[in-house]
C-alpha cells in the first residue's frame, strides 16, 4: 500500500505511514527513495522517500503561519495539548516500544521503558509550562520595568538512532510547552517511531506546530543553515555537534547540544565491591542501547587492590547476558543499530587487542541471531590510558578497565579527555565523594550509583560533551527569550 509499512505476521512491524508529515497532513518526500531495514536480520521494514530543500521550506511556513496563535493560546492550552500526546502514545506503548525494538535493534523490554520515560518527559514539561516567568525590577517616580520571556519561533530538533521514540516524543516536549514550533527530524537509521508518532498525535496539534521530516546529513544541514529556524538542538556525536554549530554561525541560531562521552566510574579501595561490579554493568546500559548510549560509563578506573576481583565479576556478569532477538521478551541486550556502528565497535576490539589489551569477556560477534549487527558484551583489560579505545567513545557494549593507586594521578586520567557527560564514583567514604564529585570535570556524577535520571535533574555534559541542560526547567527556558519593558507614566501638568 503506498505511503505504508507493509503489514506483517505477529512481531513483525505494525503498519506505519511512511511519508513525510508537514504543515498537519501527510505529503510523498521529493527526496531520495530508500529502505529501512532491521539490523537484527537484515528484513526490509519499509521504503520511505526523505524530504528534501522544498520540503523543509513547506514545514518551515507552515510552523511560522500556526506558531503565533499557538504561544497565544496560554500555557494552560498547551500543557493540556501535551498531556493529551503523553497519553496516546502510553495506550499505544506496545507498538511503539516493537517498532524502535525492530529499528534500532533495541531489546523491547528497554524500549517499553522508552515509551514510558518519553510520555513521562512530555507530562513534566506540560505541568512547568507555566513556570516560564517573568520578573520586575524596582523603578522610581512611577517607572515600572518587567521581564517576560516569549517563545523563539521555529525550532528543529535533531534526534539521535540510540532512544528513536524517546528523543523524538521528550525534545518535542519543551518547546512547544514554551510556545514554539518544531520540527522533528529523526535519525535517518531509525525514523519509523517518530513517524508512528506523529500519526498518532497529529489531531492534538494545530497543523504546523508539529512537522516530522525523514532524512539524512544534507537535511541536516540544510535545517541548521535555515534562516527562519531559531534554534537547533541535538544528541548525537561530538563531530555532529560541531558541524551543528558551524552550519547555524551564519543565522547565530541557538544550540543545545547533548553529546558524547567516555565516562569514567571509579571504584576506590573501600567500595563495597559486589554493588559497585554490579554498577559498571548497570552503567552501560546493555539491556536498553546495547551500551549506544552517550551517558554509559564507559572506562572502569579501579583501585589496583580490587582490580582482579572487579574484572573477575564484570566477566562473569557479561558472560550470562543474553543477546539475542530484540522482539523477544527474554532477551537482555539486542543488536547494534547499524552497519557502521558495528564495524566502528569491531574495529576498536581489534586494534586494542593487536595493541596488547587483554580480552576478559566478550570480543566476537555473536552467533544468534545470525544476520545482524550483534556482538556480546566486551571486557577489555591490560590497558595503558594513552590507548584509543581507553580515550574514544566507542558507543557499543565494550567496556575498558584501567587500574590506579594514586588518586591525583587517577583524576588526570579521568579528566584528560576533551569530554565530560557523566562519572560515577564508588566508595564509602563520604570525605572521598564529596572530594571526587568536587574534582571530576564532569555535567552528572553519580555516587555508588549509574545510568539512572532524575525527573527535574539537568543532564548535560562539560567540554566538548556539549551546550546547555536537558529534563529539567533549564531546557523550556532555552526555547524562551526575554523581553525588557519600561512602562514611563504621563506626566500631568498641575493647574
Amino acid at each position: 500500500m503506498p505511503g505504508y509499512a507493509k503489514e506483517a505476521p505477529a512481531r513483525s512491524l505494525p503498519v506505519v505511514r511512511t511519508e513525510l508529515f508537514v504543515g498537519g497532513v501527510w505529503r510523498q518526500g521529493a527526496g531520495r527513495e530508500r529502505d529501512i531495514r532491521s539490523p537484527s536480520d537484515g528484513t526490509v521494514l519499509a521504503t520511505i522517500r526523505d524530504a528534501d530543500l522544498s520540503d523543509l521550506s513547506s514545514a518551515v511556513d507552515a510552523a511560522k503561519a500556526a506558531q503565533s496563535a499557538w504561544r497565544r493560546a496560554g500555557p494552560g492550552a498547551r500543557g493540556a495539548a501535551l498531556r493529551q500526546a503523553a497519553a496516546r502514545l502510553r495506550d499505544h506503548a506496545e507498538e511503539l516500544a516493537l517498532i524502535d525494538a525492530l529499528d534500532s535493534g533495541n531489546p523491547i523490554t528497554g524500549m517499553r521503558f522508552d515509551v514510558g520515560l518519553g510520555a513521562t518527559l512530555i507530562d513534566y514539561f506540560a505541568g512547568i509550562a507555566t513556570e516560564a516567568k517573568g520578573e520586575t525590577i524596582p523603578q522610581r517616580d512611577g517607572k515600572i520595568t518587567y521581564v517576560t520571556r516569549e517563545p523563539l519561533g521555529v525550532v528543529a530538533r535533531l534526534v539521535a538512532f540510540n532512544h528513536p521514540l524517546l528523543f523524538a516524543a521528550a525534545k518535542m516536549a519543551a518547546p512547544l510547552a514554551a510556545g514554539n514550533a518544531v520540527i522533528v527530524k529523526p535519525s535517518e537509521e531509525t525514523p519509523l517511531s517518530a513517524l508512528r508518532m506523529a500519526e498518532l498525535i497529529a489531531d492534538i496539534f494545530p497543523p504546523g506546530i508539529l512537522s516530522v521530516l525523514t532524512g539524512g546529513a544534507e537535511l541536516g544541514s540544510a535545517i541548521c543553515g535555515h534562516r527562519c529556524i531559531s534554534a537547533v538542538s541535538l544528541i548525537g556525536s561530538v563531530q555532529t555537534g560541531k558541524a551543528v554549530l558551524r552550519g547555524g554561525a551564519d543565522t547565530l541560531k541557538r544550540t543545545q547540544l547533548e553529546l558524547g562521552g567516555k565516562n569514567a566510574l571509579v571504584i576506590c579501595p573501600d567500595a563495597d565491591i559486589d554493588a559497585a561490579i554490579a554498577g559498571a554493568v548497570k552503567g552501560m546500559n546493555l539491556g536498553w542501547t546495547a551500551g549506544q548510549s552517550c551517558g554509559s560509563t564507559s572506562r572502569v578506573l579501579v583501585h589496583q587492590s580490587l582490580h582482579d576481583r572487579v574484572v573477575d565479576g564484570i566477566a562473569q556478569a557479561f558472560d550470562k547476558v543474553r543477546v539475542g532477538d530484540p522482539t523477544d521478551d527474554a532477551t537482555e541486550m539486542g543488536c547494534l543499530s547499524t552497519a557502521r556502528q558495528y564495524e566502528k565497535v569491531c574495529g576498536f576490539i581489534e586494534q586494542a587487542v593487536s595493541e596488547g589489551a587483554v580480552l576478559a569477556a566478550g570480543g566476537e560477534p555473536s552467533s544468534v541471531p545470525k544476520g545482524g549487527y550483534f556482538v556480546r558484551p566486551t571486557l577489555v583489560t591490560g590497558l595503558k590510558p594513552q590507548m584509543r579505545i581507553a580515550r574514544e567513545e566507542v558507543f557499543g557494549p565494550v567496556l575498558s578497565v584501567l587500574s590506579w593507586q594514586d588518586e591525583d594521578e587517577m583524576l588526570d586520567v579521568v579528566n584528560g579527555l576533551d569530554v565530560g557527560l557523566t562519572a560515577s564514583v564508588w566508595t564509602r567514604d563520604l570525605d572521598t565523594a564529596m572530594r571526587l564529585t568536587d574534582r571530576i570535570q564532569a555535567g552528572y556524577v553519580w555516587v555508588n550509583d549509574s545510568s539512572d535520571h532524575y525527573l527535574g535533574a539537568p543532564f548535560g555534559g562539560v567540554k566538548s560533551s556539549g551546550i546547555g541542560r536537558e529534563e529539567c526547567l533549564e531546557e523550556l527556558l532555552a526555547y524562551t527569550e526575554q523581553k525588557t519593558v519600561t512602562i514611563v507614566p504621563k506626566q500631568s501638568k498641575h493647574p
